[in-house]
């Protein structure tokens, strides 16, 4: 899949932020807990890691209905249960696959799940970010864990019991599937050095609503009495995307554009705007939307700035690739760190292929941007999910005709892209061969 971009135009109008992307997947794996109907609104519908889940579960025998009109995810998990699939069916290029082993346990007393996929920002074939952690969690709560050829298979004939699960380091995906298996385990659990990011306590809320019995002591430990059964049915709203709204804010600043952001999460995004604020951006707001303008630029350009990528509330690793490409507006050197995912630099040599001149140096944890630079218009390639954006922003602001291939990078976390993107002004075409001729 590739993208045709015809850059240059300067954007005009409104966008939405949709849903979280690392919220909703998660929500609709919850929601998998309840015998009873689950409603999601705000739900980024189009997303493709949504699809792949959606698809994933309809094959265990869930109800799911997406309506992309509304936003909206309707889910009846009642006659889901354990299936062994064929190869092809457990062949899912999503990362967070092991959100799925407690609605099967829960009914069936086992689960097999495909391995997690997800983007490759490091190491090995997962990225450098192994499922050790979530293998650890099922340990913990009594069952037997089995890796096949195509599949992992979590046994628990009686459920999930209740245990003492300990993090060796802060990871989200660990703490998201603690928190779902502990709901439906019997028994209390106790969750020590978990990371609560906002998706997380989005999911602490969704899962209370379903009746789960949670509580978070200071900002790791969390305990949980286990129903040992199916939890409730219930409605809920998704948390906005605070990195598409970073995204947004961003190519509006780089484009000179007239912006208007909607639906931004100023709540969990305060240190990232603050990060703005600093480097000479006085951007309009009201309680939920954001108008960046060329008048936002106080001095008249970007000035430059350091900063360190690493846990929330900070700048997290998802958003760094988007302070990378504003330094290119800079008036002098930029650095960004990245102590969190620092072999998370592939996307520098696709951007700089977007640039004109020497502007961008990359090493393990540290990128250093000399601006001022000017984009131009050629042919790159996506890698992680964010970092693909960043190249497909710097292809919007180019004067010409860009190709970015394997785009689906992108799509996957950005819902309704293409539409968006046509609304204030942007020409793409996305095309499904594989690479451009």
């Amino acid at each position: 899949m590739y993208a045709i971009i015809d850059g240059g135009i300067i954007p005009r109008g409104h966008v939405r932020v949709s849903g979280a992307k690392n919220s909703a997947t998660r929500l609709l794996s919850a929601a998998l807990l309840s015998d009873e109907p689950v409603t999601l609104r705000n739900f980024p519908t189009e997303l493709v890691d949504v699809g792949h889940k959606v698809n994933f579960c309809r094959k265990l025998g869930a109800e799911i209905t997406l309506d992309r009109e509304t936003e909206q995810a309707s889910i009846s998990a009642q006659a889901l249960k354990s299936r062994l699939l064929t190869r092809n069916d457990y062949d899912v290029p999503i990362r967070t696959t092991y959100l799925l082993s407690a609605a099967q346990v829960l009914r069936s007393g086992i689960a097999r799940i495909p391995y997690p996929g997800g983007c490759p920002i490091g190491g090995g074939s997962a990225g450098g970010r192994g499922y050790d952690q979530h293998i650890m969690v099922w340990k913990a709560l009594g069952a037997e864990v089995t890796e096949k050829d195509d599949h992992i298979e979590i046994t628990a004939p009686q459920g999930f019991q209740g245990g003492e699960i300990r993090f060796s380091i802060s990871t989200v995906g660990g703490t998201e599937t603690a928190l779902i298996c502990t709901a439906i385990a019997k028994g209390r659990s106790e969750i020590y050095n978990a990371y609560i990011t906002p998706e997380v306590e989005d999911l602490i809320a969704f899962l209370r609503r379903m009746g789960a019995n949670i509580e978070v002591f200071g900002s790791s430990h969390i305990v949980v009495e286990g129903r040992g059964q199916p939890l409730g049915g219930t409605h809920m709203s998704v948390m906005s995307d605070r990195i598409e709204a970073l995204t947004w804010i961003v190519y509006g600043i780089l484009s000179g554009g007239e912006l208007t952001v909607h639906n931004v999460p100023f709540e969990s995004m305060e240190v990232p705007l603050l990060h703005l604020q600093q480097a000479g951006i006085d951007f309009f707001r009201n309680s939920r939307s954001v108008h960046v303008t060329p008048g936002c630029l106080t001095s008249g350009s970007v000035q430059p700035f350091e900063l360190a990528c690493g846990a929330h509330p900070g700048v997290i690793s998802d958003m760094q690739s988007f302070y990378v490409i504003l330094a290119l507006a800079a008036a002098g050197t930029s650095r960004v760190y990245d102590y969190r995912y620092p072999e998370r630099i592939a996307f520098v040599g696709e951007l700089a292929k977007l640039v004109q001149g020497d502007h961008l140096t990359a090493e393990r944890g540290k990128i250093t941007i000399n601006g001022s630079a000017r984009f131009k218009p050629g042919v790159a390639d996506s890698t992680d999910l964010r970092g693909s954006m960043a190249v497909v922003m710097a292809a919007l602001c180019a004067d010409g005709r860009s190709i970015i291939n394997n785009v689906h990078m992108a799509l996957r976390g950005y819902n309704d892209l293409e539409g968006k993107l046509r609304t204030i002004g942007g020409r793409i075409e996305v095309r499904e061969d594989r690479h451009a001729a």
